[in-house]
């Protein structure tokens, strides 16, 4: 058996494409040149003003996960911090505009096009003859030779976590003067905006060592609005100063300040006034927007469970003493309970929620591996039982979020090569699902085996959900029924909502260990902005445990095949925070159920869960979210490439753990790569979407909710959506001054 759990036989096994005459036709018609991409879902939320209006100084003080093991994007261990650090320190050729699309930086570069094709592409770039690095030295040719060497993949003495692009380049040099670099391709690489982005000195990328240990814990030259000044690993935080040398706009903030602080912990540090940004949870929005008096959906009926439980955490009575007695205590614990509670509303009053829905989505993830799924009408079969506006409404809706589910793998509403390609599979349709799974063989009340209760729950140290509520769960179904009931008598879905929960891939950053690949690491990065996704833990939050049983009479029958009932391995993990996702995982159990699709839920721990689970394909259903990517056909082809088998038996499978590939989805990322016809290219990546919907390997759901407590007076800082930020602009508003009124506010 492999180090994927894999027999030989499913090694060898190839997941086929439906090929039928219908199915093809709706392939192709899913991509015509009419497809537009649209506009965000949500526009971004950061409290928008001009710099005349922004007060010259201030230190801002930015929550963040972790101090990073690393401030090289280009490591395994690179982080959401990490990418912060770059964002703000160093040279990036591109960044992403509020559509996530990528727009030169001109900070950088006066210009960068394609100035031959034939024999080979070459890049022109032509630098800000202001750019230097901040021990003077301009920015030029060298030290986009020595990032080319470092990550091309030709030198394995750098321990490099992708080298896609850079693997294409065959030389750089010097063009007509030190303001031009000149990059020639060996191969067309229609992606090469994302290279380059961010660009670190040559000192850092001259040689293995600086590369490989020079930059984890400092940068001594840097070159952008902001500098490193300190990482305090004892304090947990990262200093950042306003650069002296920066050409560019000056900085209006003259220091930020990233601490590391729980997500759990950071609702109590906005109360102390500890932070001025903050992305947090759904129940932390409820309070500071309680504490405003703010209408609208995260000050609605929910809003007052914060408070009622601070007053119940204030007004326990000691069963001890006399009548009198306690009635004096209750009395006292009442007054404290509301003094303390007015304190924190006080406290509250100075911040405000600002929401847009982030770049990332939550799938479905389906193993296609072996078991019921390895057969492709039994994946799609449990996509046809899905409803997805369902499912992003629970999530949404109680957020004033629009709940759109999400169309593409690919791309997200906006970003230039969406288009809503999941008709290829097809929408909720419960007699389709029931006839798949017919022409499967898998039939109501068939014989089971004595004792056969399905496929074995992944891992054995999860806690186990057998078609009831297991220990811990009771409370997470009585939510859900009052969330049922909330629905009908207010017509709409009142259950709790927000950030999900739903482990990120790449979130942490954090490497999982490898499990037998021959590739040199489960990394993902995006290209264009180095981010490392490649996952690890859970999210903080990150928790579904199996949802209640379906109303009686609204299951079918179950099904069964062989003397073998049909069950599926939903495998979750078990971090707090988790009350939307856990919605979400009952209400998909639910929807299965009545096709007839039992579900065993097993709650992992964060830290297991995608190394033991996700990544060595121990797992039937999962959720979890992948970042969306402006060059997705580098970023997102390593996700749905088809597994290859080795030698030894094992399945390289790069970062598709779902374990569901075809052919023809990576030669339309191979020709999508290679043109450079940006036309041509989106129609082949809409393409190779619609056909990964039709493969039914993983369902996309929902965008992510994105929620920032901000300081009310904080400005061009929030919820950023697609958009980079731009660091040199954010900053405290001058007294008197308005700004426009933000999309959460409207």
């Amino acid at each position: 058996m492999s180090h994927d759990g894999l027999g030989p036989r499913a090694v060898m096994r190839s997941v086929a494409f439906l090929t039928a005459g219908a199915l093809a036709v709706s392939l192709l018609s899913a991509c015509s040149a009419e497809d537009k991409a649209g506009k965000p879902l949500a526009a971004q939320d950061i409290a928008p003003a001009a710099r005349a209006q922004i007060t010259d100084g201030g230190t801002l003080r930015w929550a963040v996960d972790a101090v990073p093991e690393t401030l090289n994007t280009f490591q395994a261990d690179a982080d959401a911090t990490t990418t912060r650090v770059a964002q703000a320190v160093l040279p990036s050729m591109y960044r992403l505009d509020a559509s996530g699309r990528p727009r030169l930086n001109p900070d950088f570069l006066e210009s960068a096009k394609v100035v031959d094709t034939e024999p080979r592409q070459v890049v022109l770039y032509r630098l800000n003859q202001q750019a230097v690095w901040s021990d003077g030295r301009e920015i030029g040719a060298a030290d986009f030779a020595a990032q080319w060497r470092a990550l091309s993949g030709k030198d394995s003495a750098y321990w490099t976590a992708r080298n896609a692009g850079y693997d294409r380049i065959e030389k750089i040099e010097r063009g007509a003067n030190d303001l031009e670099v000149r990059v020639a391709f060996a191969r067309p690489y229609a992606d090469w905006q994302s290279l380059f982005s961010p660009l670190y000195p040559k000192e850092v990328m001259g040689t293995p060592d600086a590369f490989n240990d020079g930059a984890r814990r400092k940068l001594k030259v840097t070159a952008g609005p902001f500098s490193l000044k300190q990482v305090d690993r004892e304090k947990d935080r990262i200093r950042l100063t306003r650069n002296p040398r920066w050409w560019g706009r000056p900085a209006k903030l003259t220091e930020i300040v990233l601490t590391a602080v729980p997500r759990d912990e950071r609702a109590g540090r906005l109360t102390e006034g500890d932070l001025d940004v903050a992305e947090i949870d759904p129940a932390a929005a409820r309070s500071i927007d309680s504490a405003a008096g703010a209408a609208g959906p995260l000050s609605g009926p929910g809003a007052g469970r914060t408070a009622a439980k601070a007053l119940r955490s204030w007004t326990v009575v000691d069963a001890g003493g006399s009548a009198e007695d306690r009635n004096v205590h209750a009395r006292e614990n009442l007054r404290r309970a509301v003094a303390a509670w007015e304190w924190r509303k006080r406290e509250l009053r100075g911040y405000e929620v600002r929401k847009s829905l982030e770049p990332a989505y939550t799938q479905l993830a389906l193993n296609g591996a072996d078991g019921p799924l390895a057969d492709e009408r039994v994946r799609r079969a449990v996509a046809r039982a899905l409803d997805r506006e369902e499912l992003a409404k629970v999530v949404l809706k109680p957020l004033g979020l629009p709940a759109v589910p999400v169309g593409s793998h690919l791309a997200l509403s906006g970003q230039e090569a969406y288009a809503d390609n999941s008709g290829a599979l097809g929408g909720q349709d419960t007699e389709e699902a029931q006839a798949l799974l017919a022409d499967a063989g898998w039939v109501p009340g068939g014989p089971v085996k004595k004792g056969e209760k399905g496929e074995k729950a992944a891992g054995s140290e999860g806690e186990k959900s057998d078609g009831g509520e297991s220990d811990g769960e009771k409370k997470a179904g009585d939510g859900e029924k009052k969330a049922d009931r909330d629905d009908k008598s207010e017509g709409g879905d009142k259950s709790e909502g927000g950030d999900d929960g739903t482990y990120i891939v790449g979130q942490d950053g954090k490497a999982p260990a490898d499990h037998g690949r021959d590739h040199e690491t489960h990394g993902r990065q995006l290209a264009q902005d180095g981010k490392q996704y490649l996952n690890r833990q859970g999210a903080p939050g990150a928790y579904a445990p199996r949802g209640t049983a379906a109303p009686a009479g609204a299951a079918r029958e179950a099904l069964a095949k062989d003397g073998k009932a049909l069950t599926l391995r939903f495998v979750l993990p078990a971090g707090p925070g988790s009350e939307s996702l856990r919605l979400v995982a009952g209400r998909i159990t639910r929807m299965l159920d009545k096709v007839g699709i039992r579900t065993e839920t097993t709650k992992v721990s964060d830290e297991s869960y995608f190394k033991d689970h996700i990544a060595s394909g121990e797992y039937d259903l999962a959720l979890y979210s992948w970042p969306a990517s402006a060059f997705p056909a580098t970023d997102a082809r390593p996700i749905y490439a088809k597994p290859v088998p080795g030698a030894d038996g094992s399945l390289s499978v790069e970062q598709n753990y779902t374990r569901v590939g075809t052919d023809q989805v990576d030669q339309l990322f191979d020709q999508a790569v290679s043109t450079l016809d940006k036309e041509e290219g989106r129609s082949l990546i809409r393409k190779a979407d619609a056909r990964i919907w039709a493969a039914a390997g993983s369902i996309p759901l929902y965008q992510r909710p994105q929620l920032t407590a901000v300081r009310k007076n904080l400005v061009n800082i929030g919820a950023f959506g697609f958009q980079t930020p731009v660091y040199e602009d954010m900053g405290f508003l001058e007294k008197g001054a308005k700004v426009s009124v933000s999309p959460s506010q409207k």
